[in-house]
């Protein structure tokens, strides 16, 4: 696996590290020790999949909050789909800074999202199928989650009018 740092500390784009040969390739998606190695969590304790049928769906911004914070490995394996991470995380030098990488099934990369992040997707095709690897189970008492046009963190989504949940819609404005 090739871990790519972003601008947010601790969050990383994972690409594939490919051995390719006559009959295709091969590669790692995940390997316990190099998490490790990079001090990130290496725990998988669940994993979700979302299908979304119609381009434009938004899903977040999502987060559990303390004692259940949660890293998550989010990977695209349909379609294509544009992932954003904000750092909720107080003290942090990028608090309440943004990042959005294009995953698809064609690039196979995936991005890591360490606790204390709220995490979302729009999706730029039909039929995205998403995979979360979840570092901590789902407590829906630690469930939050943060305005997805909340003007503290400017997102510029890439398709204006996205269809969402009226609970996703209806998340609270963050507060410092």
């Amino acid at each position: 696996m090739i871990f790519v740092p972003t601008p947010l500390d601790g969050a990383y784009v994972v690409e594939l590290k490919r051995h390719e040969d006559d009959r295709g390739f091969f590669a790692r998606s995940f390997c316990r020790e190099e998490f490790k190695a990079l001090g990130l969590n290496p725990e998988v304790v669940q994993c979700n999949v979302s299908f979304n049928p119609q381009r434009g769906t938004l899903r977040g911004l999502h987060f559990q909050v303390a004692p259940h914070g949660e890293a998550k490995l989010v990977r695209c394996t349909q379609g294509a789909i544009w992932d954003l991470i904000v750092d909720l995380r107080a003290g942090s030098a990028g608090r309440m800074k943004w990042y959005g990488v294009e995953l698809s099934a064609e690039s196979r990369r995936a991005i890591y999202v360490p606790e204390g992040f709220a995490h979302g997707f729009q999706t730029l095709t039909d039929d995205a199928e998403v995979l979360y690897m979840m570092a901590e189970s789902f407590h829906a008492e630690s469930a939050r989650g943060v305005r997805w046009d909340d003007p503290a963190f400017a997102i510029k989504w890439p398709i204006a009018n996205p269809t969402m949940s009226e609970r996703d819609r209806d998340f609270p404005l963050f507060t410092a």
